[in-house]
């Protein structure tokens, strides 16, 4: 090793040093704004709140998602800057203000002994000992991440100890990369815009699927299997109905309006009948047919059933939040044509069709 670099203690104000330190702050803040995990907050606690029901739940947004999707191998830094542990602390100043890095692991003979920060500097420069070993200074225990970890692992080891790395390992224990806040921040940014090309992607395909295929009546139909008294699955049927209309480019308000009442006709399902039923969307060029079909156990007065708050709804559905007896009166102010058709015994045929903007006034020309 070289002659050790006399270090004064005016470098505590050097500009680089104060650099480093503002970075890995602002890394810090822009962590927990993207993942909106960071601060301290318990991920386990999060965790258990996306088992509530559905309903109840906050909106996640997507950089949450990723958290848990991604692998820490996809956005760890690879090929880390590293030191062993007979680095003088003047050495590592050196190796840290060349490479604008906060920290490095402390690696011996292939393995990892420790892991040496700007903090730790910081401490031996006040000292003035900038002789000093790194393997005097460094922090022994280390906490590690697995490359084939999820991304949630790492940033939970964040919130909980407060690092600013960590090193990554495969499963035999070999330093494989490092992790920080700022590199699953760059991460989930860039999966995310990967993500939203793939989306644009499929939105396209999806909404030339009437253009690019010749017939003379060319339709799709999406089936949704809805079961009886399953609140904690309702909504399920009309929100994968939703974002299928949604790829396939459908005009925002014309998607609202068919998702409310699917909503509805999905809900009726659950509350009025023995055995479920089926939700059935027929998306046409010109209209979109919304069918909800059961077998039983009927409406006797389908007149009265039409009438605002009229319902048949036991009370510990009604004391649930549902059966208040607005949903088919719901459905028939979203539609443009409702037809109801039900026999006691048989089963009940709920058909709300939605046209298509423009398609009125092309008839009426």
């Amino acid at each position: 090793m070289g002659a050790p670099v006399v270090c004064e203690r005016l470098e505590l104000s050097t500009p680089w040093l104060q650099e480093l330190r503002s970075a890995e702050q602002s890394s810090a803040a822009d962590f927990a704004a993207t993942t909106g995990l960071g601060g301290g907050h318990a991920v386990a606690e999060s965790a258990r709140e996306d088992q509530a029901i559905s309903a109840s739940r906050p909106v996640v947004p997507k950089s949450q998602e990723l958290v848990y999707e991604l692998k820490i191998g996809e956005i760890m830094t690879r090929d880390p800057v590293v030191v062993g542990p007979d680095c003088l602390m003047s050495e590592l100043k050196e190796i840290l203000r060349v490479r604008r890095i906060s920290g490095v692991p402390v690696v011996d003979n292939g393995s990892l002994v420790g892991i040496i920060s700007i903090e730790d500097l910081i401490v031996a420069l006040e000292k003035g000992e900038t002789s000093a070993r790194v393997g005097d200074k460094m922090t022994r225990q280390v906490q590690t991440v697995y490359a084939d970890e999820s991304v949630i692992q790492a940033v939970t080891k964040f919130a909980r100890y407060g690092y600013g790395r960590l090193p990554v390992v495969d499963r035999s224990g070999r330093l494989v990369g490092i992790v920080t806040q700022g590199d699953i921040v760059r991460g989930l940014l860039r999966q995310l815009d990967v993500q939203w090309q793939e989306e644009e992607i499929h939105r396209y395909r999806a909404s030339h699927i009437f253009e690019d295929i010749e017939s003379d009546q060319t339709g799709l139909v999406l089936r949704y299997k809805v079961t009886a008294r399953d609140f904690v699955r309702g909504g399920e049927a009309s929100s994968k109905l939703k974002k299928a209309l949604e790829r396939l480019g459908g005009e925002p308000q014309l998607v609202r309006r068919v998702a409310v009442a699917a909503y509805e006709a999905e809900t009726n399902l659950i509350i009025h009948t023995d055995n479920g039923g089926d939700l059935i969307a027929e998306v046409q060029p010109d209209r979109i047919r919304v069918v909800a079909l059961d077998t039983g156990p009927g409406i006797p007065d389908v007149e009265m059933a039409l009438r605002p708050g009229f319902s048949t709804a036991p009370d510990w559905i009604r004391e649930l939040g549902f059966g208040a007896g607005m949903g088919l009166n719901n459905i028939k102010s979203c539609a443009d044509e409702m037809r109801l058709e039900s026999r006691v015994g048989v089963g009940t045929r709920l058909e709300a069709v939605f046209y298509l903007p423009g398609r009125r006034e092309k008839e009426a020309a």
